[in-house]
């Protein structure tokens, strides 16, 4: 067996891929599949197994994982058989399909580069190790450009500054075979305001070494505040304000632009890594209100001179600054369309809703995000958002999907839309505006990331009349009969619109400047230009901008329920731990990565003594529920979907991503399952259930499964039938083109896994990138490629932005968003 992996490797060390493959290979073999080699195994006492065993396989076809060969090769696994007993076995069985499954491949990376944060002047190392059939060469690159002479398994940098900071990557070849490693951050902490022990005292392990400093600023100024550790691997940070974790503050430097008086407040950072926890000092963060002091008309000073320079005598006046804009409420509807029954898919519309959703709470907007709604459940959501907007509130609503104008109305495609569609079938974007407008509020922003291409099944010509308002704003993310364009890319990318509204979307300025700031960076961008620009409409005479801040008004009653209903509709269950019978302990936790997606995780917590083994999984969902059994319980969030968050969460778990949380229509009832074994029971595995009842947790809250309500925007927004015949064909906003250096391509997206479309490798870069690299979206290994031997991404810590940016960088191509 010198071809094939170590004979005394133990099989339940065998790396995922592998063993996904040789399942894959016995499940669908009937005459030399997994049931053959179960009755093999059986002839050989060492690993004892039963008819019983082979019946819990079996039944593996309706259970979580649904393999029975993968069960199969578990109980091998935990009675010990080895890679050498597999291959004899598989040999005996003459399945040389599955015994191919353990040659070791051309060029394996074993040692992959691990993130790192260090002070400036030490060493950094980073290693890279691979075997391969012949030599192997190393290539190192810092984001898209190559390290000079670094063609070494170890990287050396001796000694490092700040501008070293960023991400690392390694290439490898061996012949015509080549992989990239994983990524590696490297975070270079600058020694002038080191607090502490030195890093090369520590042996590589976690040591805080910036401390928060107290912070006293006036209303509007930017707080900013830093804190830093070092050591291997990278840590993690969480900020906290009176003792509660701020959302999305998850770096070193906590930056909160134009800070309101609420914000003030005691500040730390929780800082860990994988086997280590520590806390900052805690600081206070104080804000003042903005006050000047006028004298005599000519001169001026700040808040804290005003007592010393007079002690308040009558030639002294408080003089307040330029009116200050204030919203009474701020609300946002987000909604991105991606997985079409009738028409092509899209990608970037998930990362889009994800990203804004994010800023927009940064800004203090109630955020409600919502991926893949039907017809009716996107109208309904419509009008939760339309009984939100009252005098003076705020008001975002963003699309993200496939759409078409016509005669200056644009519409939006839900996922159910029939093909062709026409406008009875869509919501009208001038219908919602006009229901907009008429709730006086204080600023409206529509922003559609859409095509508004020409629809020649739908000859409607609906006649909205909108209000003379001084308070709308509109942003489409391309001009009328053109395209809007998301990047082509097997990784996490946004669409073309998105990439750079999401860099000016903080900025304090009005909000039309901010959208015209976005359309001079839009077209800057060469792969876009000529193709899709930004065009803004606004009707806006004040200075309003999404950072003023909140000053709540004299709102009825009513529209605070409903607005603290809102804000609800992406609250989490509460984490629970689940005692059992046996003396397990489970704790079952919930995240959300979108208001209508559930994350629910379980982790042991407590295990008996006696007991070998111990799982515990979650099923028996209602069949309202869009949860793919095959993707339960799995031991890594990306196996489950689960790819925005999977930093965040805990680790040494198994997760279940649960969607369409809208269409629940009664409470969420689900089952735990604890599966145990014991020795003194020969390992047989004894089962206990609980119950689970969480309510309706998230989106289910508002009921947007319902008939669309009378009073609805249904009577302005749907339109009737076009009286002409609808062709076989695919309406003209319909056809996806696929743009690759200049040339139009077909891109066929049924051939692409999941992996494919959200985990694989981000092309591009310089010349010397793509040498000997080919960059084909269809090939099976193409998500390994920048993941190194383990197939997955690694999302480097710290890094939504930068890695962002980074595959943007890298992307070589286009497709068209419709």
């Amino acid at each position: 067996m010198s071809d094939s992996l170590e004979r005394s490797t133990k099989i339940n060390l065998l790396r995922e891929q592998v063993v996904r493959r040789l399942c894959d290979v016995l499940d669908k073999s009937n005459e030399k599949g997994w049931r053959k080699l179960g009755e093999i195994v059986s002839n050989d006492r060492r690993f004892k197994v039963s008819p019983d065993d082979m019946e819990m396989c079996s039944l593996k076809v309706l259970d979580l994982e649904g393999s029975p060969s993968r069960m199969l090769l578990r109980l091998m696994g935990e009675r010990g058989c080895s890679t050498g007993h597999l291959v004899d076995y598989l040999q005996t069985l003459g399945n040389s399909e599955a015994l191919q499954c353990l040659k070791p491949a051309a060029l394996q990376i074993l040692i992959q580069p691990q993130s790192v944060a260090l002070m400036s002047g030490h060493n950094l190392r980073l290693c890279c190790n691979a075997v391969g059939k012949s030599p192997v060469q190393y290539q190192w690159f810092k984001g898209k450009e190559e390290v000079p002479n670094s063609f070494s398994p170890d990287l050396v940098i001796s000694p490092v500054q700040l501008k070293d900071s960023g991400f690392y990557i390694c290439r490898v070849n061996c012949g015509e075979a080549f992989e990239f490693s994983q990524w590696a951050q490297v975070d270079v902490l600058n020694a002038a305001v080191s607090y502490g022990q030195s890093y090369q005292s520590l042996g590589g392990r976690l040591k805080l070494v910036i401390q928060p400093q107290a912070q006293r600023l006036h209303v509007g100024e930017n707080l900013q505040l830093e804190c830093g550790a070092v050591g291997r691997p990278i840590p993690r940070y969480q900020w906290h304000r009176n003792g509660v974790p701020i959302p999305n503050a998850t770096k070193r430097r906590l930056i909160i632009p134009h800070v309101m008086q609420d914000q003030h407040g005691r500040y730390r950072c929780e800082i860990s890594s994988s086997a280590e926890r520590m806390w900052t000092n805690e600081v206070d963060v104080v804000i003042a209100p903005r006050i000047s002091v006028q004298i005599s008309e000519a001169m001026e000073c700040s808040e804290d001179d005003v007592y010393a320079i007079g002690g308040g005598s009558n030639d002294f006046f408080l003089n307040s600054l330029p009116e200050q804009l204030y919203a009474t409420d701020k609300v946002a509807l987000l909604i991105g369309n991606l997985s079409y029954q009738n028409h092509p898919q899209l990608k970037a519309p998930m990362v889009d809703v994800y990203d804004l959703t994010n800023l927009l709470r940064q800004l203090n907007f109630q955020v409600v995000s919502l991926l893949d709604l039907t017809e009716s459940e996107m109208r309904n959501a419509v009008d939760e958002f339309l009984l939100l907007l009252h005098k003076g509130v705020y008001g975002l609503l963003y699309y993200a999907g496939h759409g078409y104008e016509n005669y200056g109305n644009s519409f939006m495609v839900p996922v159910d839309a029939p093909n062709p569609y026409r406008s009875a079938n869509c919501l009208c974007v001038q219908s919602i505006l006009k229901l907009m407008q008429e709730k006086e509020t204080g600023l409206n922003v529509f922003l559609l990331d859409m095509c508004r291409k020409r629809n020649i099944h739908d000859d409607s010509t609906p006649n909205v009349v909108l209000r003379v308002t001084a308070n709308i704003v509109f942003g489409y993310a391309t001009c009328q009969d053109a395209e809007a364009f998301e990047l082509s890319s097997s990784g996490f990318t946004n669409g073309v619109f998105v990439k750079f509204l999401k860099k000016r979307l903080l900025d304090d300025e009005k909000i039309t400047v901010v959208l015209d700031r976005v359309a001079e960076d839009m077209g800057q961008f060469d792969p876009t230009k000529g193709k899709q620009a930004l065009e803004i409409r606004s009707s806006l005479s004040e200075r309003r901008a999404l950072t003023d801040p909140i000053l709540p008004g004299d709102s009825a009653d009513l529209a605070h329920t409903l607005s603290r209903q809102w804000a609800k509709a992406h609250e989490l269950p509460e984490s629970m731990c689940l005692d059992f019978d046996c003396g397990a302990q489970i704790k079952l936790g919930f995240a959300a990565e979108f208001s209508n997606v559930l994350v629910i995780y379980t982790h042991i917590v407590k295990k008996p003594e006696d007991m070998s083994f111990c799982q515990a999984h979650v099923t028996d969902f209602s069949q309202e529920l869009d949860v793919d059994p095959k993707e339960m319980n799995r031991e890594t969030p990306e196996e489950t979907g689960i790819y925005f968050l999977s930093s965040s969460l805990p680790q040494h778990c198994l997760y279940t991503r649960v969607s369409s949380l809208q269409k629940l229509r009664e409470e969420l009832v689900f089952t735990v399952c604890l599966q145990g074994t014991f020795p003194a029971l020969d390992d047989d595995p004894v089962h206990w259930t609980k119950s689970i009842n969480i309510g309706k947790p998230l989106i289910a809250r508002l009921d947007l499964h319902r008939a669309v309500r009378r009073n609805s925007c249904l009577h302005t927004c749907l339109m009737p039938h076009s009286p002409s015949h609808s062709p076989c064909h695919s309406p003209g906003p319909e056809r996806h083109l696929h743009l690759h250096h200049g040339s139009h391509q077909a891109q066929d997206y049924s051939r692409l896994s999941p992996q494919q479309h959200y985990l694989g490798a981000v092309g591009g870069g310089g010349d010397s990138f793509y040498e000997n690299v080919s960059y084909s979206h269809y090939e099976c290994d193409s998500a390994a490629r920048l993941s190194g031997s383990s197939g997955r991404l690694s999302i480097p810590i710290e890094a939504s932005d930068d890695i962002n940016e980074l595959q943007t960088v890298f992307i070589n191509s286009l497709q068209m968003q419709q």
